[in-house]
């Protein structure tokens, strides 16, 4: 699916994985936060058992030639609830309004799913997704299991936020 004249959304494979884990690594090492491979981001050595083969999703960005550009999963959590995780973008695609676009058809994608809430953990210095979360109406939560994250937001996929 095209989300853009230049960029394309695919669902990753396996074949992904290294590619996804330097984007991913990379990005975080740039706003000061370390790579877990051993921990929270182990996930990201085995995409298609870890989303999509549990029933959540895994999508890369790319340009016309294949580069990659940004990543964004839902992964299960529990049965009600999807946890948004990765949502990275390499620094010339940021502004444009693509985490906007893509937030809203992970939100869309987790409904068709079936999820009654979305989960995430975020840094602090993330501060313009944690924008972009409040503006779409995710709600400060406190509950954390990454060390890295200092907060936690949730979407009501049934409720009033979401309209």
């Amino acid at each position: 699916m095209s989300i853009s004249d230049e960029i394309v959304v695919r669902t990753a494979t396996n074949d992904d994985c290294e590619n996804v884990r330097n984007l991913v690594f990379g990005i975080l090492r740039e706003y000061g936060l370390e790579p877990a491979p051993e921990g929270i981001d182990r996930d990201l050595d085995d995409i298609e058992a870890n989303y999509i083969n549990r029933g959540g999703l895994f999508e890369v960005l790319e340009n016309k030639e294949g580069k990659l550009l940004g990543t964004v999963g839902l992964y299960p959590f529990d049965e009600g609830r999807i946890e948004l995780r990765k949502m990275y973008f390499l620094p010339e695609i940021r502004g444009k309004g693509l985490g906007g676009k893509i937030l809203k058809r992970m939100i869309e994608a987790s409904k068709k799913k079936g999820y009654r809430q979305i989960i995430l953990e975020t840094a602090s210095v993330l501060k313009e997704a944690i924008g972009l979360y409040k503006k779409f109406g995710f709600i400060e939560a406190h509950e954390k299991h990454t060390p890295r994250c200092d907060q936690s937001f949730y979407f009501d996929l049934q409720g009033k936020n979401n309209e």
